[in-house]
């Protein structure tokens, strides 16, 4: 695989920087990084694991992208962070 070659995601924004305050992701690079920062509190949990996991896999052979989305959206979830777009419908019925 081409090192230099990224595995695009469907766009999304996750609430890692503190409340309110979204990141944007836009290949499995970037969900790497934001799982492998210091801003991600919460590493302990299995979806955290997964997440990580999926990422790795998808960078490595070149597939699964959306697979590692749907994990690392889980282990946003399990760390307490908003995802958008996929959480809107649930935010909106929350206010």
């Amino acid at each position: 695989m081409d090192a230099d070659l990224p595995v695009f995601i469907k766009p999304l924004q996750v609430e890692i920087d503190g409340t309110g305050r979204y990141r944007t992701a836009e290949t499995v690079e970037q969900l790497a990084a934001m799982l492998l920062s210091g801003k991600w509190h919460h590493r302990g949990g299995t979806k955290f694991h997964t997440a990580l996991m999926r990422s790795i896999e998808a960078m490595e052979f070149y597939v699964g992208g959306e697979t590692a989305r749907a994990a690392f959206v889980d282990a946003a979830h399990e760390a307490g962070m908003h995802v958008l777009p996929d959480d809107i419908a649930e935010m909106k019925k929350a206010s």
